[in-house]
Parts: C-alpha cells; structure tokens; sequence
C-alpha cells in the first residue's frame, strides 16, 4: 500500500518508482487506483501516469469521479457508488493471483473517506495483511502528518515498511534537511528513500535509474539514509 500524508505529496511518483524497479527485476508488477478524483473520462489519471514510466505493467483504476473531492464526497455528488474497502481488498487479492507484486495507491491522505461508513485505506491494508510505505512532504509541517499518519496504522495494527520524501527540493532549507534525521523518529519507521523533485517528468530510462538511487533496499534501490543525510547536512 502506498499512503501519503496528503494529497500532492508524490504518491504516484513512488509508486512509479517501486514499480519500476521490480519491473527491471523481471517480477510481475500491477499497480491498483481505487479511487481516481478530480480528473475526467478523457484525461489521464495516475495510473496512466505510472504506466507512462513503467512498461510492461498492469494497472487498474476502480473508479474514476470528475470532482477533485475525497472520493465518498465526489461519489456521492455524481450518484455514484462508492469504493468500499471490500471490493479494493477482493481486486487486489485478485491481481496478487497472477503477479509477484500488487500496489494499491491510495488517494489523498491515509483516512480519507471511500465510502459513507468511513471505509479507508487503512481498512484495506489491515485486511489483507499488507505493509504501508508513506509518502511524506519535505519541509515545514511534514513531521506532525507524518506522525499521525504513522500512529494510525500502529492503532490498526498495519506494518509501516518506512516513509518516503516524495519531492526533495533541488535547494532544500534547514527544515527539510533537519526533517531527514526527524521524519524517522515521529514515525517509528525508517527513511527508505527521497525522490527528487521534477522526477516524473523524466523519459522511462531516466526514470527508473532515478529510482533506483531515491528508492532504498527494500523497495529495490540503493537510497542509503545516512550517506543522504551526510550530504545535506543541518
């Protein structure tokens, strides 16, 4: 699962990201959006955007909703029905059946609402069992996200693999270099890896070499935590 800590914080780049390297690596990949808002029939969405790196993948959108609201709101204002955290579990198990690895991207943050009983990602992940990477902002204000973020999944029972900075500034101020040794104590979870900004606008192939460094050895980079920080010292 890939949660983020708010909306516009690099969820699709990451996911691209994870999904590349296990691609290079010859493992199956698909990539599952549950909830799509904010983007019409016609355009594309984040999935497409993944695919548009990473060759040779599946991807799948559950539903797609024209207004940029949390996705129980905008399926509620077209009189759509809403994803419910049932039916991402059952397409995700699904695709698990013919891939070596399955990622769901979440939309917004992790408890945004899919459907009117509050279902979320967060359900989803607890009911299959399946590890969250959190994807966080940079600077100043990222910490308490982050933070809550990370204590919602420790109440759920739901494994934090690690956090993610989603969009390293190219000229980072001392909170986001501060925030490198910080983000992994507020979220009990270690730092596996820091996407440079402007990362998804990159070709396929300097795409996935990107990945490879930003991403660390769990994901299937080479992103070291301490050799990052040593580089951008507070």
């Amino acid at each position: 699962m890939i949660t983020g800590t708010g909306t516009g914080v690099g969820k699709t780049v990451v996911t691209a990201g994870i999904a590349a390297l296990a691609a290079a690596n010859g493992q199956r990949v698909a990539v599952l959006k549950p909830a799509q808002t904010g983007v019409g029939a016609a355009e594309p969405g984040d999935v497409d955007e993944v695919r548009a790196r990473v060759a040779g993948i599946t991807t799948r959108e559950l539903r797609r909703f024209p207004d940029p609201l949390a996705p129980d709101t905008a399926a509620r204002r077209v009189g759509m029905p809403p994803v419910r955290p049932s039916e991402v579990a059952g397409v995700a198990v699904e695709l698990d059946h013919g891939h070596d690895l399955v990622l769901v991207e979440g939309a917004g943050g992790l408890l945004v609402r899919f459907d009117p009983d509050g279902g979320t990602l967060a359900d989803v992940a607890w009911a299959l069992g399946a590890p969250v990477v959190i994807v966080a902002q940079a600077g100043l204000g990222t910490l308490n996200a982050t933070a809550l973020t990370a204590e919602a999944l420790r109440r759920r029972g739901v494994v934090c693999t690690g956090v993610v900075i989603g969009d390293w500034p190219d000229a980072p101020d001392l909170a986001a270099r501060c925030n490198i040794d910080d983000l992994p104590v507020v979220a009990q979870a270690p730092l596996i890896g820091a996407v440079p900004e402007r990362a998804g606008e990159l070709d396929p192939v300097a795409f996935a070499q990107v990945a490879r460094a930003a991403l660390g050895p769990v994901l299937g980079g080479t992103f070291d935590a301490k050799d990052f920080a040593d580089t951008h010292p507070a």
